[in-house]
């Protein structure tokens, strides 16, 4: 992701700004869920007439996308002053709940569950600011509602990027904890393969993708993973998928386990309907490839920091591959995104324009797991992986 350039006198940047206001008028495929508006338009620090360089047009830009709630809308560009993505860049997952906001989930190996904090705890603060103030003072909104206001501390508790955060939180006793958090930005970067590879007990063999879903070289990497001789049973990890990917890595890996050419996800285009009344939808396939493991009993392992691509890969092992689905929620990001330029600075603006399904009917964001659990991300005392125990746990009843 790209920084704003220095200001030039010769750009047109309330051009860009209104352009983006379009943008979403015309294209961002979820405006059902603000009753068909576009909700930017009257959303808080979203104001055309203030913006008169590029870094109040990369303000205004980033508030805009805040209004639409929608971790899935970003901008392509950041400053120092950007607040971290989520779920990428994010560790915490807050929700809210009767008017208070609370952790419901904890990144594995992440600055938040190694300094202790805990699904169920409450946030009370937010640097120096207590949660309801610090939200209220989130640009996008008014954050009226439980899931608006979930939507923006996950925001907040992200932090800005290279920033320690500082939060305050009430654990179940009513006892109170105050963290230091590194910026998960400067966490350095492991040296570790697209996919680590591990046969466990039972002939199980486990293909965890370390966020890896749009790398080069994938395809290969995956019928690595796949060599040799034929498992009793397959785990697919997709818990540490929250950047996304790429169709094809996807389709490389269905291919594999499946016989016959088959759907695994559809398709629509909102704003064909907008225009002419008349919907555009469709479904899309994938292609056996390579040495067949059809028939090879799947399980996928999915949870809040499954994201994007990972999430339809998720749907369509379902579907293709008829695996069981072992997880928490997924992150949710809605839709297909497409890369957006402003004409005048050529910022691209990524937003979704095509909505998502699984090949029954089910929005993506909707989509549910076989065996649900609280958190996919979870250890017990003893550091063992409860999502992982539960895939195990799966095989064996079925012998």
């Amino acid at each position: 992701m790209g920084t704003y350039a220095h200001a030039q006198d010769d750009i047109n940047y309330q051009g860009d700004a209104e352009a983006l206001l379009e943008l979403i008028d015309t294209h961002y495929a979820y405006k059902d869920r603000f009753g068909g508006v576009n909700p930017a338009r009257h959303a808080q620090g979203v104001d055309v007439e203030s913006v008169s360089d590029s870094a109040s047009l990369l303000d205004f830009a980033e508030c805009a996308l805040y209004a639409l709630q929608d971790h899935h809308a970003i901008m392509g560009i950041s400053s120092p002053r950007s607040l971290a993505l989520t779920p990428s860049y994010n560790d915490l997952w807050i929700e809210g709940r009767e008017g208070q906001l609370y952790v419901s989930d904890v990144r594995d190996a992440s600055p938040a569950q190694q300094a202790g904090v805990q699904i169920g705890w409450q946030v009370l603060r937010i640097g120096d600011q207590d949660i309801d103030t610090a939200i209220d003072g989130l640009c996008g909104g008014p954050w009226t509602d439980d899931t608006a206001r979930g939507f923006a501390a996950r925001v907040l508790v992200a932090g800005h990027r290279h920033q320690m955060r500082n939060l305050q939180f009430r654990d179940l006793n009513g006892d109170i904890h105050t963290v230091s958090l590194t910026s998960l930005y400067d966490l350095p970067r492991e040296e570790t393969p697209p996919i680590s590879v591990t046969t466990l007990e039972g002939d199980i063999r486990v293909l965890r993708f370390n966020d890896s879903l749009g790398q080069d070289d994938m395809v290969a990497a995956i019928d690595e993973a796949l060599a040799g001789p034929h498992p009793k049973g397959i785990i697919i990890d997709l818990r540490d998928t929250a950047s996304g990917g790429n169709t094809l890595v996807a389709r490389a890996l269905m291919g594999r386990l499946i016989d016959e050419t088959q759907f695994y996800q559809r398709h629509s285009l909102p704003q064909m309907e907008w225009y002419y009344g008349v919907a555009r939808q469709w479904a899309e396939e994938v292609t056996p490839r390579g040495q067949s493991l059809a028939g090879i009993p799947v399980v996928v392992l999915a949870g809040r920091w499954t994201g994007s691509m990972g999430e339809g890969l998720t749907m369509g092992l379902d579907q293709v591959a008829d695996a069981t689905i072992i997880g928490a929620p997924m992150a949710g990001l809605l839709g297909a995104i497409t890369d957006n330029p402003l004409a005048n600075t050529g910022w691209i603006v990524k937003l979704p324009t095509e909505k998502l399904f699984h090949v029954d009917g089910t929005p993506r964001e909707d989509f549910v797991a076989d065996i649900v659990l609280t958190s996919a991300d979870e250890r017990n005392d003893a550091g063992e992986d409860l999502a992982l125990a539960q895939a195990l746990a799966w095989f064996v009843n079925q012998d």
